[in-house]
C-alpha cells in the first residue's frame, strides 16, 4: 500500500468508528441529532433559512457498514445547510476562491483573492466561515478538491460556481469531520457513479450531496476522531517528505559515485597494472588496422588537449584522450517508413531515444521496433556491433545503454563503438555522468542537440583497461546496492 492509499484507510476506519475508542460516557449521536434539529427549527423559525423538502427514511439495505451503537445513519442534508447564501454589505472586502487556488488530494488548503462584496455576490457560489466546499465538476471532484474555508476577510466569501457548500449546523457536526467523509474513497466512487452531464462537463448534483448516507458519531467522539487523522496524515506526511529526501540523496549519491569513478577516487591504483599509455598504443593499433580493412574511414586528426580543458586531476598512471580516440561515433538514420519493405518482417533492432525513456537496465537488445536489411542499406542507419555503447543526441540528449547485440539506430544517437570492446562498459559510466554537462553545453533552439564532432572531442579519462574492469565491478556493487534501496522505498509505506 503506498502513501496515499493508507490515507484513504485511515479515513475509511475513521467513519466505520475503527480509528478511536468509543467512550460510553459520550452524549450519543441519538441526543445531538434532536439538538441539530432544533437548531434547524429555530433558524427556520427566525428566517434564516428556508425550510427544505423532507428528506427519505433511510432503510436497512442503503446502510454500507456497521456503526458503533452509539452512532446513528444520518443523511448529509439532515444535519447540514447545503449552498447557502450570504447577506453582507456591498463595499466591504470579501475572500474570492477561483477554483485553482483549492488544493486536491488529502490537503486541506485554499488560498484568494481579496475582492468587494458587491463583484462577487452574483454569478458565484456563497461561503463563509468554516463552510466545507467540495467540487462538483470532474476531474476536480475526483481529484478530491474539497476544503475548508478558513480566515476568510469579513469571515465570507464567494468562488467558483463548480462547488457544492456543505454549512454545519452551529458546528454540531464539525467541519473537519464533514470533510473527512467528503475525502474518503467510498464518497469519491459514489458521486462518480451519480455523474450527470456530457464527457468533461460531468458533475455531481445538489441532491447526491442532500442525500448522501454518513455516519454521524457523538460530538466529543467526532473531535477525537478528527485530532487522530490529522495526527496520523502529520506522520504519513512526514514520512513522504522523508521518503523524497531519501530518493534524493540515492540520486545525489548515484552522480557522486560516478564522478569518483571518472576521476579514480572510488578504488585504489594497482601499480603493476599496464598504464593507460600502453592501452592507448594498442588503442591506436587497432584503429588502424580497421581503416586498412576498410572497416571504418580514417577521420581528421582531433585537437590536442590544453591543460584548459582538463576538468580535474586523474592519476598518474591514466591518461587524458578525446572520445573519437578510443571508439568510432556512429549515428544513426531512419528509412522510409512508407516503404513496408523497410519495416515489415525485419530482424534487425532499430532502437530510438523513446526506447530508452525510464530504461533502466545497462544492456539492451532491441526496441519497439525492427527494419529490414534493405531498410538498412537505403536509410542512414548503420549496423553496430555488440558492445557499442548507445547515446541519444537529442530529444533528449544523455540516454544511455550498451547494445547486446547488434543493433541499430535512428537519427537521435551518436554513439560510441569502442576500438577496444572490453572498455565498454567503462565509456558507458563515463557517459551517463557527462551527460548533465554534454546537455548543458549543448547548441540548438527548437530543441538541444550534439554533434557527432562534438560527442568525438569530448574529453576522456583513459585508466588501465585492469582497473577499468574493477571501477566498473565497485560501481555495479554500489549502483545495485542503491537500487535495491530506491525499489524498497518506492514499493512500501
Amino acid at each position: 500500500m503506498d502513501l496515499q492509499g493508507l490515507k484513504e484507510k485511515i479515513l475509511q476506519l475513521a467513519i466505520q468508528g475503527k480509528l478511536v475508542t468509543q467512550d460510553p460516557n459520550d452524549e450519543p449521536a441519538s441526543v445531538l441529532l434532536e439538538r441539530i434539529r432544533a437548531e434547524r427549527e429555530r433558524l427556520i423559525k427566525e428566517g434564516k433559512i428556508k425550510k427544505q423538502k423532507q428528506l427519505p427514511e433511510i432503510t436497512d439495505e442503503e446502510k454500507p457498514f456497521e456503526i458503533p451503537e452509539n452512532w446513528e445513519w444520518v443523511r448529509l442534508g439532515e444535519v447540514t445547510i447545503i449552498n447557502p447564501r450570504n447577506l453582507f454589505e456591498d463595499e466591504k472586502q470579501a475572500s474570492f476562491v477561483p477554483m485553482a487556488l483549492i488544493d486536491e488530494g488529502f490537503k486541506n488548503n485554499h488560498a484568494f483573492e481579496v475582492r468587494l462584496w458587491k463583484d462577487i455576490k452574483k454569478g458565484f457560489t456563497h461561503f463563509a466561515e468554516n463552510d466545507v466546499a467540495v467540487a462538483k465538476i470532474t476531474p476536480c471532484f475526483e481529484n478530491r478538491k474539497s476544503v475548508i474555508m478558513r480566515n476568510l476577510v469579513n469571515g465570507i466569501g464567494a468562488g467558483t460556481t463548480e462547488l457544492h457548500i456543505i454549512r454545519s449546523i452551529n458546528e454540531l457536526v464539525l467541519p473537519a469531520y464533514i470533510l473527512i467523509i467528503c475525502k474518503t474513497d467510498r464518497f469519491i466512487k459514489d458521486g462518480i457513479s451519480t455523474y450527470t452531464g456530457t464527457a468533461g462537463q460531468q458533475r455531481i448534483s445538489k441532491d447526491f450531496i442532500m442525500n448522501y448516507l454518513i455516519p454521524l458519531p457523538p460530538l466529543a467522539e467526532q473531535k477525537r476522531i478528527v485530532e487522530k487523522v490529522n495526527k496520523l496524515f502529520a506522520l504519513i506526511d512526514k514520512l513522504d517528505s522523508d521518503k523524497k529526501e531519501l530518493l534524493e540523496i540515492i540520486n545525489l549519491t548515484r552522480n557522486q559515485v560516478l564522478q569518483l569513478a571518472v576521476q579514480g577516487k572510488l578504488i585504489a591504483q594497482d601499480p603493476n597494472d599496464e598504464p593507460a599509455s600502453v592501452l592507448l598504443e594498442r588503442i591506436r593499433a587497432e584503429r588502424e588496422r580497421l581503416i586498412k580493412e576498410g572497416k571504418m574511414k580514417k577521420q581528421k586528426p582531433l585537437p590536442e588537449i590544453t591543460d584548459e580543458e582538463k576538468p580535474f586531476e586523474i592519476p598518474e598512471n591514466w591518461e587524458w584522450v578525446r572520445l573519437g580516440e578510443v571508439g568510432a561515433i556512429i549515428g544513426g538514420g531512419t528509412p522510409k517508413t512508407t516503404v513496408k519493405e523497410y519495416w515489415e518482417g525485419g530482424t534487425i533492432p532499430w532502437i530510438t531515444p523513446a526506447d530508452l525513456s525510464n530504461y533502466k537496465e545497462k544492456y539492451i537488445s532491441k526496441g519497439k521496433r525492427c527494419i529490414t536489411p534493405l531498410g538498412l542499406k537505403e536509410s542512414s542507419a548503420q549496423l553496430m556491433p555488440k558492445g557499442t555503447v548507445l547515446f541519444s543526441s537529442r530529444a533528449p540528449i544523455g540516454y544511455t545503454a550498451i547494445a547486446k547485440n547488434e543493433v541499430s539506430t535512428n537519427q537521435g544517437f551518436k554513439s560510441c563503438v569502442p576500438f577496444i570492446t572490453d572498455m565498454s562498459e567503462f565509456i558507458y559510466y563515463y557517459l551517463t555522468y557527462s551527460a548533465k554537462i554534454i546537455k548543458e553545453n549543448a547548441s540548438g533552439t527548437t530543441f538541444k542537440e550534439v554533434s557527432g564532432t562534438e560527442v568525438s572531442s569530448l574529453i576522456f579519462p583513459l585508466p588501465p583497461l585492469a582497473e577499468q574492469k574493477r571501477i566498473v565491478e565497485k560501481v555495479d556493487i554500489i549502483m545495485n546496492m542503491l537500487d535495491e534501496a530506491e525499489s524498497e522505498l518506492t514499493a512500501k509505506v
